[in-house]
């Protein structure tokens, strides 16, 4: 396989102090028709420190309501659960999809979507095959010391897959692909009833047998603590709505999580070489998921907003989810920066879900960037490409987790054990240096279980 070369750059350098214009524009003076209500609320400027708050304190608005719906799963199990599940699929007799339910599936999905998920499939596989760690390497350091590390699988992990406002058979290859890839032996899936046969198709494809009609905070809850019929998993993974996040987060000390993963969100850097018509598709685009999602254009062209905003609002008109779209704009909208410099730091600041280069020097900016989910740089990268096919996974940190947390990967599915093999000629290397400091700890113990081997000949 062939890979291309990328230079290693020189990052720029960054001026000490942000320096914002805030310039929006005066409402009814573009050409879009809509209502005026509705331009005044749309896409409008706005500050990255009051943005990067209001997307963390939804979460903790959450908290109260998932604590109420953890104590129902906690004490009325699989009762509780298929009483939830009710609300929205009166009919349910069990919340467990049979291998009969998953088989009809098919017979509901073209043969084409079916095809085009099958190699998503692959693409997703091939990209996260090439993180796969060895399962163990050992490297003689130094005479008679072998040191190395050994990695294993986790056993059982829960998967959420968002649904009901959207079906979401992509999530479903996200989730599954690379704990497959990793070796986990069991996988269980939860998405809010009803499931759409096109996500049980996708988590067959990927390789999910087990499978769950519960969603939101509830789902989490079975997961992690377990039911009559549902056995606790290690780990869940899988974004969802603020109070899938908060029950996570919450239930951390029964099953680790891969981070917070809540409504989606878009940051784009741009220039003035950026195309606005590209933009503006892109912020639909992540619009569209949820009315909690966000998008933040970050641009050194004072007249890029306006443009952008005017071609949000001509796209907007035929848009099919106009109102979710809406929604979410209303907490969108865009800073302008002095320079590139600036803008970056506040990109970083920022720390997006999705960060989108548009910018005529996109390596020297690509190298800058410190924060972020997945990265597409170039106009010709829609988000889209990574959320589908490209292979790149789309379970990301959002609300600026991405400062201290990476995308779903591989090695989210598993644990490393370190391995030393030390002989005699290795402990009396390292012998003097092991005494000198347990005996100054005052661990007596540990200083004589190396004494008392290097006595032995």
């Amino acid at each position: 396989m062939m890979s291309a070369i990328i230079p290693i750059l020189t990052m720029p350098t960054r001026h000490p102090r942000i320096w914002r214009e805030i310039s929006p524009v005066v409402p009814g003076t573009h050409p879009y028709d809509g209502p005026e209500e509705t331009i005044d609320r749309m896409f409008n400027a706005l500050d990255v420190d009051a943005w990067v708050s209001a997307r963390r304190s939804s979460l903790d608005e959450a908290k109260a309501s998932a604590a109420g719906i953890i104590q129902a799963v906690r004490e009325g199990g699989d009762g509780a659960l298929l009483a939830m599940a009710r609300k929205h699929e009166p009919d349910l007799t069990s919340v467990r999809v049979t291998d009969e339910d998953v088989e009809a599936a098919y017979n509901d999905v073209e043969d084409r979507l079916i095809e085009s998920l099958i190699e998503a499939e692959a693409r997703i596989t091939r990209f996260h095959e090439l993180q796969k760690e060895r399962s163990l390497w050992l490297d003689e350091v130094e005479p008679g010391i072998v040191l190395g590390v050994k990695t294993t699988p986790l056993d059982r992990v829960g998967l959420y897959v968002p649904g009901r406002r959207a079906a979401y058979p992509s999530t479903a290859l996200m989730n599954a692909v690379p704990a497959k890839v990793a070796g986990v032996p069991e996988m269980c899936a939860c998405s809010p009833p009803p499931i759409l046969p096109l996500t049980l198709v996708a988590l067959d494809i990927a390789g999910v047998s087990e499978i769950y009609r519960i969603g939101g905070a509830q789902a989490v809850a079975a997961m992690a603590l377990g039911t009559e019929t549902i056995r606790p998993v290690q780990k869940i993974v899988g974004p969802g709505n603020v109070y899938v996040t908060a029950a996570k987060m919450m239930l951390r000390e029964h099953a680790e999580i891969d981070f917070p993963a809540g409504p989606s969100e878009i940051g784009i850097l741009a220039d003035s070489t950026a195309n606005p018509v590209f933009i503006a598709i892109d912020i639909l685009a992540q619009s569209e998921h949820d009315p909690d999602a966000a998008c933040v254009l970050v641009t050194t062209d004072k007249t890029l907003p306006a443009r952008v905003r005017d071609e949000i609002g001509r796209l907007l008109e035929t848009a099919p989810r106009r109102e979710i779209i809406e929604k979410a704009l209303a907490q969108s909208g865009y800073v302008i920066e002095r320079g590139m410099d600036e803008a970056i730091t506040a990109m970083n600041e920022i720390a997006p879900e999705h960060l989108s280069i548009q910018v005529g020097d996109s390596l020297t900016v690509l190298n800058a960037v410190r924060h972020a989910g997945s990265i597409f740089v170039g106009p010709y990268t829609p988000v889209a490409a990574g959320d589908y096919a490209s292979g790149t996974n789309h379970v990301l940190p959002t609300a600026g987790y991405a400062k201290t947390y990476s995308g779903l990967n591989v090695s989210h599915f598993c644990k490393t054990s370190t391995v030393q093999i030390i002989d005699r000629r290795g402990l009396d290397a390292i012998g003097d240096t092991i005494e000198a400091i347990a005996d100054a700890e005052g661990l007596n113990a540990h200083a004589e279980s190396v004494r008392i081997r290097r006595m032995f000949h």
